[in-house]
């Protein structure tokens, strides 16, 4: 048994993390713990606030109990604030704190992306467009080229929680390009993992989502990979390993 622990902060598209874990399909159990998201804002100064060592370390409280075998904070806007050096710093700090390997949905698709091979890549941002410019700067920072941003503009978290399909896909319609090895959609609080299939068959390449990317992260920190189609290319990687 494979058992990952989430550090998820306030209540939009948690729903997406038991989902994963039936298509996953094998022996692998993730816990998910809320954190307090203080003010719900796609703004610079909150979405520090909301990713500060205290609140993280309060989840992690109630985490060590399930006997995880690594932590991802999932929350993209609420690392890749912090930039590059400052993400590094948050999560070296959980995993100082935590006890045990540690990283954040920033790091993921960063991660994810030399996964799939995909160095340029477009991105469609739930956030306003000052928020979406910080992670296409932290994708530069490890040399990810975007060609082409999309921002919706959306101030909070629960907003983006109530969009469905045809939300989400016309976003993912919006901000792909032709030059794009990929299509990155950067929001945990945004609904995906239903859909992954259906958007890579559309626009005829792999779609990282904030979600995946996380779950896909915690279990790599853990030494683990699944073969699961049904969560897209990402998870179509050899080598395999499943249960």
């Amino acid at each position: 048994m494979t058992a990952l622990g989430f550090l998820y902060p306030g209540h939009s598209a948690e729903d997406d993390y038991p989902r994963i874990e039936q298509l996953l399909g094998s022996d692998v159990r993730m816990d998910l713990v809320h954190t307090d998201i203080g003010e719900d804002a796609h703004r610079a100064d909150a979405l520090l606030e909301m990713g500060a060592a205290d609140r993280l370390a309060a989840g992690l409280q109630q985490l060590r109990l399930t006997g995880a075998d690594a932590v991802v904070w999932a929350c993209t806007s609420g690392s890749f604030v912090r930039g590059w050096d400052g993400a590094r710093e948050q999560v070296r700090a959980l995993a100082r704190t935590a006890g045990m390997p540690a990283s954040s949905t920033s790091f993921a698709f960063v991660h994810a992306a030399r996964e799939i091979g995909a160095r340029r890549v477009a991105v469609g941002a739930t956030y306003p467009d000052d928020v979406a410019a910080l992670f296409v700067e932290f994708l530069a920072a490890d040399g990810v080229e975007v060609t082409g941003v999309t921002s919706s503009g959306v101030i909070t978290a629960a907003e983006v929680g109530t969009w469905g399909e045809a939300e989400l896909f016309a976003l993912a319609r919006a901000a792909d390009r032709p030059d794009a090895q990929a299509l990155l959609l950067p929001d945990t609080a945004l609904h995906t993992a239903a859909h992954l299939p259906a958007l890579e068959k559309e626009l005829g390449k792999p779609v990282l989502t904030a979600n995946q990317v996380t779950v896909w992260e915690g279990l790599r920190l853990a030494d683990r990979r699944v073969n699961a189609p049904s969560l897209g290319a990402l998870f179509t990687r050899e080598p395999i390993v499943q249960a």
